[in-house]
């Protein structure tokens, strides 16, 4: 006996409903989450901007002051030298500082409380620049001796200070109000984390729930894994090329500071010197025919003559500090022993030099490297080692030079010489690369004080021995005044 049977429908295939409700609760929760981490974005970003505004006031607010001051030392630069090129950024001094006051209260517009300091110092300001006028149009009536009498007065000089003080007032409300409102920021975030605590708790939950389907993706969580390690090894090397572009453009900017120094060195030099020992012949000149007869404006002349005297050695110092003329005239070894001489005088530390006569066979890129990495060596040991003793020892080698400066301080922290913000150490050791040198900073002997090697090669790998240029002036003579 046969029995024959309907053909059976297709059972239908779903998900189970537990599983849709759980994919339910993981979109809600994602989108909750998602909502708060927007909320943090936007308060974030409010956070951002506000602390963008406050630099931005601040930076404002520097530089009103140093126009203020610009215009003041314009005003004296022409009085002291009777030279109408002063007078140029004199003029454009007050349109200037009138349109900074604009920007400030443009940025100052939503704070009551600055704006009233802004017209206190908006007040202070024009007063200032009303009494420069009033100076300017003294001093085209009576000269020189009444501007003295009126600039040396009390009232004169609190201007500035008032000026100055309104400027310091209104930064730290800036930054106060800042802080306050960055506190408040930290506030409310601290609750949208405790609030995401329980999402992530509700979230850990739900992928709990979602173990057995999780299982059966690892495959394929294996090949993503792969992937990302894969971009992670991408993103290194991406690092790696960046780290290498950076360094290539330090040391560029190194070789153009230098450049930039001995061109300034330079024309401080020639065209500076030459005015003003031209300005003393004539100072003197007519000093000498006027003590006779005009014995009070003789006097005048004098003084004059020591201000003019006063500043020669200025520039002499600036110069040193640009670059200085015993590198160039007299050697590496000579500007080495001269600088630890005098490091030696202000600083009141035993400096012992230890150079070498054949470090003067040193190339000027060289040479200025050397002396460069030993300077700010010195300089730290100053700052920071609490040093009674430093040595400098610079000798030949077969192959290039080396420095070693050494004392007898506290040391340097191991910590201290990764640190990003270590400019010193990031400078000498950049110095030593841009020419295939190395630089290392470790603890002296016996684990006391600090010592400092460096090594230049005869010759910077592909520079033809010329990365920084050579200045000479001849020997560096006193200018007369």
């Amino acid at each position: 006996m046969f029995f024959t049977t309907a053909p059976h429908a297709k059972p239908k295939r779903s998900l189970p409903l537990y599983t849709t409700l759980l994919c339910l609760a993981c979109v809600l929760i994602l989108v909750i989450n998602g909502a708060f981490l927007l909320r943090n974005l936007d308060g974030l970003k409010a956070a951002n901007a506000l602390q963008a505004q406050s630099a931005r006031v601040s930076d404002e607010l520097q530089y009103l002051n140093l126009l203020m001051t610009d215009r003041e030392s314009n005003l004296r630069g022409y009085f002291l030298s009777g030279s109408d090129v002063y007078l140029g950024g004199a003029k454009a001094a007050p349109q200037q500082i009138e349109l900074q006051l604009n920007k400030l209260a443009v940025l100052l517009a939503d704070n009551p409380s600055q704006q009233k300091n802004l017209s206190q110092l908006r007040v202070l300001v024009r007063r200032k620049l009303d009494t420069m006028r009033q100076a300017l149009d003294v001093y085209r009536a009576n000269g020189l001796a009444d501007i003295l009498v009126l600039w040396g007065s009390p009232d004169a000089r609190a201007d500035m200070d008032e000026i100055r003080l309104q400027v310091v007032i209104m930064t730290r409300e800036q930054n106060e109000i800042l802080a306050a409102r960055t506190a408040e920021f930290y506030q409310q975030y601290r609750h949208t984390v405790l609030l995401g605590v329980g999402i992530n708790g509700a979230a850990i939950i739900v992928i709990l729930l979602f173990y057995r389907l999780i299982r059966r993706s690892f495959k394929l969580r294996l090949v993503a894994e792969r992937a990302l390690q894969r971009t992670n090894g991408q993103l290194e090397s991406m690092v790696a090329v960046r780290t290498e572009q950076l360094s290539v453009l330090s040391r560029h900017l190194i070789r153009v500071s230098e450049e930039e120094k001995s061109r300034l060195a330079r024309e401080l030099h020639d065209e500076m010197g030459a005015n003003l020992t031209a300005i003393g012949l004539d100072l003197s000149a007519v000093g000498e025919r006027l003590c006779a007869t005009h014995p009070e404006l003789a006097a005048m002349l004098a003084r004059a003559r020591k201000a003019l005297v006063d500043t020669v050695q200025l520039k002499r110092r600036i110069i040193e500090n640009l670059r200085p003329s015993l590198l160039d005239n007299m050697g590496l070894s000579a500007a080495l022993e001269s600088y630890c001489a005098d490091y030696a005088r202000v600083t009141g530390l035993e400096c012992d030099a230890l150079i070498e006569s054949e470090i003067d066979a040193a190339g000027p890129t060289q040479a200025i490297a050397l002396f460069r990495i030993a300077q700010e060596a010195l300089n730290n040991v100053a700052k920071y080692a609490q040093a009674r003793n430093v040595i400098v020892n610079v000798g030949r080698e077969p192959n290039g030079w080396s420095l070693e400066v050494t004392d007898d301080g506290i040391g340097i922290a191991p910590e201290a010489l990764s640190k990003s913000k270590s400019h010193g150490l990031l400078g000498m050791r950049e110095r030593a690369l841009l020419l295939g040198g190395s630089l290392t900073v470790e603890r002296g002997v016996n684990a006391v004080g600090t010592c400092v090697r460096a090594f230049i090669p005869r010759m910077a790998p592909g520079s033809g021995g010329n990365i920084l240029p050579s200045t000479h002036w001849g020997l560096h003579q006193q200018t007369p005044v």
